[in-house]
């Protein structure tokens, strides 16, 4: 996959999604899925994530947002399609904003 390919979803998840190991599992399904970037906590309770791929991982790693790990709860995903910035080689938990 060529870097021309490449582009960033922003995503907010919000629901029940702190305390049951939500950013653990965007992690674990970005990692599994071969995308980068991050996912962080926020003080309104909701999750942050950033992540590149290629579309087809980036709407896959969407579509598990919406359903979230075994104890979330997820209301709402607002998500952004951006281009990629190339500036990830992981996928790692960031501290809350």
């Amino acid at each position: 996959m060529s870097d021309i390919d490449q582009t960033r979803l922003h995503a907010n998840v919000y629901g029940r999604v702190q305390g049951v190991g939500f950013r653990a599992f965007v992690v674990e399904t970005g990692v599994t899925l071969g995308a980068t970037g991050w996912a962080r906590n926020k003080w309104d309770g909701s999750v942050e994530l950033v992540a590149e791929g290629d579309r087809r991982t980036l709407e896959s790693l969407l579509a598990a947002l919406q359903r979230g790990p075994r104890m979330a709860k997820v209301t709402r995903v607002d998500a952004e399609w951006q281009p990629a910035s190339g500036e990830f080689n992981a996928f790692h938990v960031k501290s809350t904003i």
